[in-house]
């Protein structure tokens, strides 16, 4: 047995033991020995016995095991069948978490909130069911908050936490006290974050056969489901793509993900402020922290402030919810004593939980994304690579982490410009329907998103950064820290599989494409391949536009990310980058599916590079659709950009602006032959090419023609080809037109100069 499988085994035997009352039906250590015991895989107390068989005959039914009426079960197990203890099964975490993040302005409270969300999460709520051990700190809360609940919960209990939100086994008794444990915590120790968290119970055979009747003969079996199945709310509940045989689609519905279904259900109908439950306290009254017009209000002008933070910088106005996100950000970054004297100064204002929170990180519970992004390159032989321009001894001590995005721009080329990265995971819910059918499932496929998702964010840092020694920095608030040594980078968050980050502004993209391309590689390790390779091919040529490199259309992997990368200045709004990265990762993902109908699982990639603040005044669509589109002559319609790219598309598209580069095509002609898009097709191809065959050296023109126009604009009738135009789609009297060039110009600036100089350069350089 699976230590997943051993770990279920021993919940389920735990809830059924200690029965559906506040107290156990048995003394309790006979159930920590029956916990214990099956941990060592040693024979359990004679008392509980039978309930260890019956839970482990659950766990030995095949997944094929599926009769064809109902009543088999009764007759294959019957023990099973009139096991009547009900099981609790507990869902929840937070929710708008964009909302509480980002109604700060500044960078060092969007981190402190994430922070504050991540100790929850990783920290504080495992720590309710002692994992990994048992928190004084959580124990006393418990017990003044909801006693009993702590002697009734196990680490076993926990199905899976770190994707942000939680789902756990739980007595039946208490499904209501740790439902509210968690919002309660939540509401606690942020004030403003939202939180939601139900629960419900079940019987021994629906974690392995989904939701039944409280008479279980009474539940609708196959056979009426093929009756039925042409009924629209049937038909709603039980369709899946790709599955046409009844009986398959019929099975695929009848597990725990049903029951999983249920609770999401009851999630949303509570998180949108319905009473789902009797009682329980509402959540349609949130907090709400109201204060008068002529009061002061705190810096991000939504709530009374209480205090001024006399040894911070200007002495800013703080609410108690935005000095909590300051403190927590200061102390993840690891910020010197000195710098958060305003928080424990005596005639503070503030009395929340500075000793605990200093006690947290001092004990490794909870790290900063960047030391565990250390321990990853110590882990993986990476620390000599990524260290390699840091002259000092002990660089991992030396380097200090990015304390602005002034800061992490000041590492780009050129300066002043970061990166927002977005990713988000393509087909999840897709595979949680069709492959997920046992709480083990779905416990290992928490565990393997989380470890792929983060692994491969390590992976893509390592790859594309280095440390930056920080310079020219005027401000006063970060001279000070010129000529130090930082990682240039910000983690804002990775949960499950989402990520936020933030970047220097010519790594973006690269950085982008290797996350998504990592996360699929960890995805097919051999010992995952099993569960995650895609079972059919798909053909390149009909998915990617660039086609100078060939591409495998098999070993694809079910399972990808899209993504949506924002390059702009550094003094953007974050909230406002914020608003757009998340559009392009929703067209990035629009993409993604169109995609599929052709085979492709791959990942998806969307960019927009925003200069000012003032280019898109509404949303990126519409920016597109009425600033990006022309008509041409005839029936002809033009788009002047080519985005959202594959993966590969996107690879070959900053191999083309390297080429650019490498030529030493005029920037000016770039420019030029930009502005003649608009004024139709053949004009932009005329000037195209009057512009190429201009360039000097021989060598360079056939670079170009080979890595721009017969990668990316071959004609899809003749053997010619339409640069800089490339054909999109031809409709019945219309053929529409896109063209990269407006997006290569734009990388133009953040595209990296060329090692060797060029014939042009070194022509100069000989006549000298």
């Amino acid at each position: 047995m699976t230590n997943s499988g051993k770990s279920i085994t021993i919940a389920i035997a735990w809830c059924l033991a200690w029965g559906e009352q506040r107290q156990p039906q048995f003394e309790l250590p006979v159930l920590q020995q029956m916990q214990q015991a099956m941990q060592e895989g040693k024979e359990v107390p004679e008392a509980v016995r039978y309930l260890v068989e019956q839970v482990q005959q659950l766990q030995a039914i095949p997944k094929n095991d599926f009769p064809e009426q109902i009543t088999g079960l009764k007759e294959k197990y019957p023990d099973l069948w009139q096991q009547t203890t009900r099981i609790g099964l507990v869902y929840g975490g937070a929710t708008k978490i964009k909302q509480y993040v980002f109604e700060a302005a500044k960078l060092p409270d969007i981190r402190g909130a994430s922070a504050i969300l991540d100790r929850i999460n990783l920290v504080d709520i495992p720590a309710f069911f002692g994992e990994p051990q048992k928190s004084p700190r959580i124990s006393r809360w418990l017990n003044k908050n909801f006693p009993h609940l702590e002697a009734a919960l196990i680490k076993e209990l926990l199905i899976y936490y770190k994707g942000g939100n939680i789902l756990a086994f739980c007595p039946a008794a208490f499904v209501d006290d740790l439902a509210n444990a968690i919002e309660k915590r939540y509401t606690q120790e942020t004030l403003t974050a939202n939180s939601c968290a139900v629960g419900s119970t079940f019987k021994l055979l629906e974690l392995r056969y989904g939701l039944l009747k409280d008479s279980i003969e009474d539940t609708p079996w196959l056979e009426w489901y093929h009756q039925n199945h042409q009924n629209p709310l049937v038909k709603a509940y039980f369709d899946q793509p790709d599955v046409d045989d009844l009986s398959k689609a019929f099975q695929n519905r009848k597990s725990f993900n049903e029951l999983a279904g249920k609770l999401a259900a009851l999630f949303n109908q509570r998180r949108n402020g319905n009473d789902v439950q009797d009682g329980r306290p509402t959540r349609r009254y949130p907090p709400m922290f109201e204060t008068h017009p002529y009061l002061r209000r705190d810096e991000s002008d939504r709530r009374a402030a209480i205090a001024p933070a006399k040894r911070l910088p200007g002495e800013p106005w703080f609410s108690d919810a935005l000095a909590r996100k300051r403190i927590v950000g200061q102390r993840s970054k690891g910020e010197s004593e000195q710098g958060q004297k305003w928080w424990t100064d005596k005639n503070s204002a503030w009395r929340w939980q500075i000793g605990q929170i200093k006690q947290i990180w001092n004990s490794g519970k909870l790290k900063s994304w960047v030391v565990k992004f250390k321990d990853f390159l110590k882990e993986t032989n990476l620390h000599n690579r990524y260290y390699r321009n840091v002259s000092e001894q002990k660089p991992d001590q030396t380097v200090k982490e990015a304390r602005s995005l002034r800061e992490i721009a000041n590492a780009s080329t050129p300066k002043g410009f970061v990166g927002y990265i977005y990713a988000d995971g393509n087909n999840m819910g897709g595979y949680i329907q069709k492959e997920i059918k046992t709480p083990e499932d779905y416990q290992q496929f928490s565990e393997d998103i989380f470890e792929a998702t983060e692994n491969s964010v390590y992976e893509a840092l390592a790859q594309h950064l280095k440390p930056h020694k920080l310079n020219n920095l005027n401000d006063a608030d970060n001279q000070h820290r010129n000529e130090t040594w930082i990682h240039p980078f910000e983690i804002i968050t990775i949960g499950g599989d989402d990520v936020l980050l933030i970047v220097p502004a010519d790594k973006a993209l690269a950085i982008a494409k290797t996350i998504g391309e990592e996360f699929e590689k960890q995805l097919l390790k051999p010992e995952k391949q099993c569960r995650y390779a895609a079972d059919k091919d798909y053909k390149p040529k009909l998915v990617h536009r660039y086609q100078a490199q060939q591409v495998s259309g098999s070993n694809q992997c079910k399972l990808s990310m899209s993504t949506g990368v924002l390059i702009t200045a550094e003094d953007t709004p974050i909230y406002y980058a914020e608003k757009l990265t998340t559009q392009l990762l929703k067209s990035a993902k629009k993409r993604a599916k169109e995609l599929k109908k052709e085979g492709y699982c791959g990942g998806t990639v969307d960019f927009l590079v925003m200069k000012s603040v003032t280019m898109i005044s509404s949303n990126i669509g519409e920016f597109r659709s009425q600033g990006l589109m022309k008509a041409g002559t005839g029936q002809q319609k033009l788009k002047l950009y080519a985005a959202p790219y594959t993966l590969h598309e996107l690879g070959g598209l900053l191999e083309t602006a390297k080429v650019l580069k490498e030529v030493n095509f005029p920037r000016s002609q770039l420019y030029q032959i930009r502005s003649f898009l608009e004024q139709g097709k053949n004009t932009a191809i005329l000037n195209y090419r009057y512009f190429r065959t201009r360039l000097q050296d021989k060598k360079h023109q056939h670079q170009l023609k080979e890595q721009f126009e017969e990668a990316w604009c071959a004609a899809k009738t003749n053997n010619g080809n339409l640069a800089p135009w490339m054909t999109l789609k031809e409709e019945a009297d219309t053929t529409t037109y896109e063209t990269i060039w407006r997006e290569l110009v734009d990388l133009y600036p953040f595209t990296e100069e060329p090692k060797t100089p060029s014939t042009v350069q070194q022509a100069v350089i000989g006549s000298k």
